[in-house]
């Protein structure tokens, strides 16, 4: 997989990718990451990307030529699958979201800044809108590196048990369960006994039922 994110900070969307999973998935050939600073693509020697909009109104656009320029440019080198513009009117990501977007080959994030981008991209260059919850932040970068490590721990190899992914919360509408590690007694909390029996069918029943348990208490709109 290639993933490459268009912004106008690129400091801030590249220390996710230089430490932990992200980098040991980079360093195995997994994934590709690049970043590719907007104002690169700029028309003029301010490196400006940004301009007041039509009809009055605070707060700066992103304007449509560099992003244009950009996306032409990465497009003449590869075909992508997706355009995808981070936003906060965009749809809420979910790890129904993070799987199919996994199986992607090449993909672009267009981070949004200021007001947000001209709605011309929108309407002609972007393939989907994510959003990562209800509320703004300064700009799409910290956003994109969430569903960027969404999408990577899942690619086959990235992590080192790969069924760990599989039992994830969200993977089968619903959270997962309590878990637990050594020592078995501390300070006379003491683990389930059912999890140190080797009993191992009587394992999964416990932590299916305490999943279940847990999603009705906490999310139960997921089981809806």
């Amino acid at each position: 997989m290639r993933i490459d994110i268009i912004t106008v900070v690129p400091e801030l969307i590249q220390s996710p990718f230089e430490a932990s999973i992200l980098k040991r998935a980079i360093e195995k050939g997994h994934v590709e990451v690049y970043t590719h600073n907007l104002r690169d693509y700029s028309t003029n020697a301010y490196k400006q990307i940004d301009d007041y909009q039509f009809g009055g109104g605070a707060g700066m656009v992103m304007m449509i030529e560099p992003i244009d320029k950009c996306i032409s440019k990465l497009k003449t080198e590869r075909n992508y699958d997706e355009i995808i513009y981070m936003t906060p009117d965009g749809e809420t990501f979910n790890q129904k979201i993070a799987n199919k977007l996994s199986l992607k080959e090449n993909i672009i994030i267009l981070c949004g800044h200021y007001k947000g981008v001209d709605q011309r991209v929108r309407d002609h260059f972007i393939t989907s809108e994510i959003s990562v919850g209800d509320f703004v932040l300064s700009g799409g970068e910290l956003a994109a590196a969430i569903v960027c490590d969404a999408i990577i721990r899942l690619i086959p190899g990235v992590l080192g048990n790969e069924t760990s992914a599989l039992t994830d919360s969200f993977q089968d509408n619903l959270l997962a369960p309590p878990i637990y590690t050594r020592p078995a007694d501390y300070k006379g909390w003491k683990v389930p006994e059912i999890l140190t029996s080797g009993n191992t069918p009587k394992i999964e029943q416990w932590r299916e039922k305490k999943a279940i348990e847990r999603t009705k208490q906490r999310r139960p709109d997921l089981l809806e």
